[in-house]
């Protein structure tokens, strides 16, 4: 079995799975886990593939996402002959699904499960928890700023958390938004994730500083551990109690400060 990973986060998963020795290919935003990719061959970015690259690679396998990699790519890399395996996880219990196939599909059925198993504990301890909802713009680029819809990876992992895209558009499910320091769509909070756009604490002052009123506050939030799939999410679900508990702390500090103001 050669497989080649197009999807950084299933990369970082099949080797969690213990493929390392399987996967031949990886694009160069396969940064996870590090020491273990170092010689796996890259095969240009998750757009723009090398297909001679691959075809060179030889793989039986070629892992792909329907957000990530272009159809019209991932249909020439099929003429090759390779088994594609498509992926298009919307939902938490979606990622469960994702592993678990995995298992079935490359034979790891043992180490699938322990690690399907990790999911549920962390689903049951979110769900242990009670969370006022909260409005959030989400921003994942810039210039043009872009937002994401409610039907996506990233909305469902922050809405395990109680944050709530405003964001109601069905199509595209990721739409270009106005100036978030002029117009945040009514949200109480402005995350400005670190990808694919890399937005810096700078980027926050700057928009802070921007917006003429009081709300939304902007905050600066990691994105591998909201969009990545694979066990990535797993730590993402951790990751999400932390941060909602941070961002309540920050939300009654803001409402302290206005109530003295006032």
């Amino acid at each position: 079995m050669r497989i080649v990973s197009l999807v950084p986060s299933l990369t970082e998963l099949l080797c969690q799975l213990g493929l390392r020795e399987q996967l031949v290919g990886r694009t160069g935003f396969c940064i996870h886990p590090r020491d273990a990719l170092r010689d796996v061959p890259r095969v240009g970015g998750t757009k723009d593939v090398d297909i001679e690259r691959v075809r060179a690679l030889a793989p039986t396998h070629v892992v792909v996402n329907v957000d990530e990699n272009e159809k019209p790519v991932v249909d020439r890399i099929a003429e090759l002959g390779p088994e594609i395996v498509v992926t298009h996880p919307i939902t938490v219990d979606d990622n469960l699904a994702l592993i678990e196939s995995f298992g079935e599909r490359f034979d790891v059925h043992a180490v699938a499960q322990r690690i399907a198993d990790r999911q549920r504990e962390a689903v049951h301890r979110v769900g242990t928890r009670r969370f006022a909802p909260v409005d959030v713009l989400y921003l994942i680029w810039k210039d043009p700023w872009m937002s994401i819809g409610r039907e996506t990876f990233i909305a469902h992992m922050l809405a395990a958390v109680g944050l709530r895209s405003v964001v109601t558009e069905a199509q595209p499910r990721y739409p270009q938004v106005d100036d978030p320091s002029i117009d945040a769509r009514g949200a109480c909070v402005v995350l400005l994730s670190s990808e694919p756009y890399r937005f810096l604490e700078r980027h926050r002052l700057a928009l802070q500083r921007a917006s003429a009123r009081s709300t939304p506050m902007f905050a600066t939030i990691d994105g591998e551990m909201t969009s990545w799939y694979g066990t990535r999410a797993i730590d993402g679900l951790h990751y999400l109690l932390g941060y909602r508990d941070a961002l309540d702390r920050a939300l009654d500090a803001c409402g302290a400060k206005l109530e003295e103001g006032g």
